[in-house]
């Protein structure tokens, strides 16, 4: 007489379902790696990106001031000497990591001024920002 077949068959796969288990929880853990990556880089990204806005913004803060004052814009050219320039730079230093403003004014006569920002930020080094316009009394 033959002998009945069992119902279940013994197989070699103990363990690969806890196997499968570990592959998973690697890939998704290299996953959530990668996440957090990107949120560092993208974090470091938008403080140079408001740094560069910063600085664009106090050049032309600077700028309107000097088109309101025109009469005194031979005195920019020595910012610590003129209290509004003054005024900017302490502005810049309290904006901008490690932050300078300077004015040179090319031409007196012509109005023509050239405003420069610096700053230094820890994530990837020295920035500069310089705007030339010219500013003339009506």
């Amino acid at each position: 007489m033959p002998r009945p077949m069992p119902l279940h068959t013994p197989s070699a796969q103990h363990g690969v379902m806890l196997l499968e288990v570990l592959v998973s929880i690697l890939i998704f853990s290299i996953g959530v790696l990668a996440l957090v990556g990107l949120q560092a880089s993208m974090t470091s990204a938008q403080s140079v990106a408001k740094s560069r806005a910063d600085a664009t913004y106090l050049a032309n803060e600077l700028i309107g001031v000097m088109w309101s004052d025109t009469s005194n814009l031979a005195s920019y050219a020595n910012c610590e000497g003129y209290a509004r320039c003054k005024d900017w730079q302490d502005k810049i230093a309290a904006n901008l990591p490690k932050g300078e403003g300077s004015v040179t004014v090319v031409n007196a006569a012509t109005g023509e001024v050239s405003v420069t920002v610096q700053w230094t930020s820890s994530s990837d080094g020295e920035h500069q920002f310089t705007t030339t316009t010219f500013i003339r009394a009506s």
